[in-house]
Order: C-alpha cells, then sequence, then structure tokens
C-alpha cells in the first residue's frame, strides 16, 4: 500500500504500528479498534463531541467549502440556484441529482399540487391547540399526525412508495406551517388552491384575510420567499439533517423522522438563530449604539448574534444573497428601520481586527429576520419557515441515506465513567 494513501499509527502504550488507509481525506474511525492492550480489551474509540470532526457518512446532494465561503447543492452555486431556479425544481434536484427537464418539472408541480390538502384529522388536530402558541410545537405535532394517516409510509424500502410519502410531505409542510400560523393568530384557516404555485399558495393560506394581504401577493415578496426557501433548502450534516439521518437509520418512517428533524431545528443554536438576531438589533435599537455595543462584545459583556458560523470561515455565501434582495422588498412591503442597526454592525464589525481575525462575519440569519418580519411573520414563525425550506433536504438526505448500503442504525460508542460494580443495598439500610 502507498505510504502516500495511508495514516501510519504507533500506539505507545503497546508499541503497536499501523498503516491506516486514507480514502477522500478520511480514516475510518474502526481502523483504530485494532490497537488494544490486551486480548479483551475493546479497542481504541474515536472522541468527538458534536461530531466536529467526524464524517457519519458519504454524501453527493451538498458541499461546502467554509474557508473559502462555497455552498453547491449537487454542484450548482447556491448563488445560481438562488437566483435563477424555483423551490419545487432545487427539490428535485436534491432528490434526483439533475435538473428536471421542462415535462419533468411540469409532473412534479402537479404531482405535489394535488397532495397539498390535508388529511381531516390532521387539521382538527392543528385546530385544538392552544391559539397564541408556539407555531413550532405545532407544526412537529402536526407532521407525525399524519403518520397513522399513512400506515404505508413505514414500507421504506420500497422505492416507489417512498417517492409518494416525498411528494406528500413537500406537499403538505405548507398547508401545515399555514394553519398553526393562522391558529396562532385565531384566524380562520384557509385551504389550499390548486393550480395557483407552491410559493403563491403557502402566502395566500398564511395571509389571505388579513392586513397583509395585499403585500404577500408582490412580485417582489413571493420572490424573495422563494429565494429564502431556496437558501435554507439543505446544508450538509447539521443537527437536524443529522436527527433525520439517525431516526429514519432505525426505520422510522418518514414522517416521524422529519418531525424529529424540525424538533432538533427548533432550538434556539439552530431554527431559532435568526429570532436572536431580530432581538439583538432591537435591544441595540439605533445605529449611533452600534459602537458601544461592538465595545461590550468584545470586552465579553455582550454577543453579536448572526456572526460567525460552525462552518463557514469566510462570508456565508447565503447572507450575501439576503443582502442584495433587502431594498427590493421594501419598496414592495415598507422598510424596517432594524436594517440600518444591521447594516452599521455588520460595517463597523467587518472594519475591527478583533472580528476579522477571528473569522466572525454574517451569516444567513444576519439579514433573514429583518425580511421575514418586514413581510409580516412574527419572530415565533421563523423557525417554522425554516423547516418548509428544510424539508426537501431532509428527505433527500433521508433518502439517500435508506438507499446507502453501508449504513446502519445510529449507534454512537460512550466513553463510560461511572463506577465499577458494586452490590445493591436495600432501602432501610442506607
Amino acid at each position: 500500500m502507498s505510504h502516500q494513501s495511508t495514516l501510519t499509527v504507533t500506539d505507545n502504550r503497546t508499541g503497536d504500528t499501523a498503516e491506516l488507509p486514507i480514502e477522500n481525506g478520511t480514516v475510518s474511525a474502526m481502523e483504530f479498534r485494532q490497537f488494544k492492550t490486551s486480548d479483551d480489551d475493546f479497542g481504541l474509540k474515536v472522541y468527538d463531541p458534536g461530531f466536529k470532526n467526524t464524517a457519519s457518512t458519504k454524501s453527493a446532494i451538498t458541499w461546502i467549502d467554509g474557508e473559502a465561503g462555497i455552498l453547491r447543492h449537487r454542484g450548482y452555486p447556491i448563488e445560481q440556484l438562488a437566483k435563477q431556479s424555483t423551490y419545487l425544481e432545487s427539490a428535485w434536484l436534491l432528490l434526483h441529482g439533475e435538473l428536471p427537464d421542462a415535462d419533468e418539472l411540469q409532473t412534479w408541480e402537479g404531482r405535489i399540487d394535488e397532495l397539498t390538502l390535508l388529511p381531516e384529522s390532521v387539521a382538527d388536530t392543528i385546530s385544538t391547540f392552544r391559539i397564541g402558541g408556539d407555531p413550532m410545537g405545532m407544526f412537529v405535532s402536526a407532521v407525525a399526525a399524519l403518520s397513522p394517516c399513512h400506515p404505508e409510509a413505514g414500507e421504506v424500502e420500497d422505492g416507489e412508495n417512498r417517492a409518494l410519502q416525498i411528494r406528500r410531505i413537500l406537499a403538505s409542510v405548507p398547508t401545515i406551517a399555514a394553519f398553526c400560523f393562522r391558529r396562532r393568530g385565531d384566524l380562520p384557516l384557509v385551504y389550499p388552491e390548486r393550480g395557483s404555485g407552491f410559493v403563491a399558495n403557502f402566502l395566500e393560506m398564511l395571509f389571505a384575510g388579513t392586513e397583509r394581504e395585499a403585500v404577500a401577493r408582490e412580485a417582489s415578496v413571493r420572490r424573495a420567499v422563494e429565494m429564502l426557501l431556496i437558501l435554507h433548502i439543505d446544508h450538509e450534516q447539521n443537527c437536524s439533517a443529522n436527527a433525520m439521518r439517525a431516526i429514519g437509520s432505525s426505520g422510522a418512517d418518514p414522517y416521524l423522522s422529519l418531525a424529529g428533524a424540525a424538533a432538533a431545528l427548533s432550538g434556539p443554536l439552530h431554527g431559532g438563530a435568526n429570532q436572536r438576531v431580530l432581538r439583538m438589533l432591537e435591544a441595540i435599537g439605533s445605529p449611533d449604539a452600534v459602537p458601544d455595543f461592538l465595545e461590550k462584545a468584545k470586552d465579553g459583556k455582550r454577543r453579536v448574534m448572526g456572526f460567525g458560523h460552525r462552518v463557514y470561515k469566510n462570508r456565508d455565501p447565503r447572507a450575501e444573497i439576503i443582502k442584495t434582495m433587502v431594498e427590493e422588498v421594501f419598496d414592495a412591503v415598507g422598510r424596517n428601520e432594524l436594517i440600518e442597526v444591521a447594516r452599521r454592525l455588520e460595517e463597523e464589525a467587518l472594519d475591527d481586527d478583533y472580528f476579522t481575525s477571528r473569522k466572525l462575519y454574517p451569516n444567513v440569519d444576519f439579514y433573514s429576520g429583518i425580511l421575514y418580519q418586514a413581510i409580516g411573520f412574527p419572530a415565533a414563525m421563523f423557525p417554522v419557515l425554516f423547516a418548509v425550506a428544510r424539508t426537501a433536504g431532509w428527505l433527500a438526505q433521508w433518502q439517500e441515506m435508506v438507499e446507502d448500503d453501508e449504513q446502519k442504525i445510529a449507534r454512537p460508542r460512550q466513553i463510560y465513567l461511572g463506577p465499577d460494580k458494586r452490590d445493591y443495598v436495600p432501602v432501610k439500610e442506607r
């Protein structure tokens, strides 16, 4: 074996040496099991909290170069997809590996359009939730409630059945999201209308009969929402995608798997990040207060939300795209004054070596909340909108996992630090 494609490892406990094969820039964790101190030793394990440097799968869906600020889906740059594609076309790309031709796209859109109406039991479930309640909790519950409506979804090895459930989920989540929004605001449900288009139908179900109805019909708003959905469609092996794969690895149906992924997304460190950005900008209050805020941030007294990313060590390309659409949307819906605070914050931070030396640049959450708020979404809806967008990515990740013969049920190892064997003591003797 060539030394150029191996890693030589010496176990200093025993003196044993082995050459571990390197494939695609990785070494199989199982290779370390050969290093033992005795015959009954389990073998060396690899410790990696949060999976900071562990590849759990091989994937052909999304590629990120965090150092260069590059994001591509199936090889296509996110900049091109966001500006030229539609959400359903991009969803097809993630699921099928290639962009659809005109006939494929028309058929795909039509087959999803015919599945947008929810089962009555799911709509009834949403109607029982507390008015004013958390829409993300409603969303997770409603997605899970689809599972008993479609028991055949458990046949995950059946390719045709998988394809049907994927279409059904893609069609259902905008309706669920809109119903959760309406229930939160104690508004009558607006049912989907066939033939109106994915984003247009979604916005109608959300805002029909409200003061934002006309805004939702503006072409710039519809295009902005389309772009925001594409920008959030997938992002490699993030927390929620990992949850989708882990749950699905047990053979769980896609509805329950996706409910788990959405639950993972609901956390403030994931899908709720742009809520925290909005709260930060509101707390700063005005552009003039930005310098003082940044000084406190450098002293550790404040935290700059929406800056920096676990993966990107350069500019997040999605943030740049959102930034370019802001003014066009404001022309249609009215200006969100927080944009001036955000721009001053970005300008000051990127002119400060404290932030640039630490590679802290605006991420996708920095501007997305401002846009959502301007359109008329309350902050509580931000994670739900994220979930609608990410559904295509979750389904693509789930499908790839099911079709991958190398994948097994997720079962990480642990490092046990508890007590050794000890005998039970009856309660009267303790």
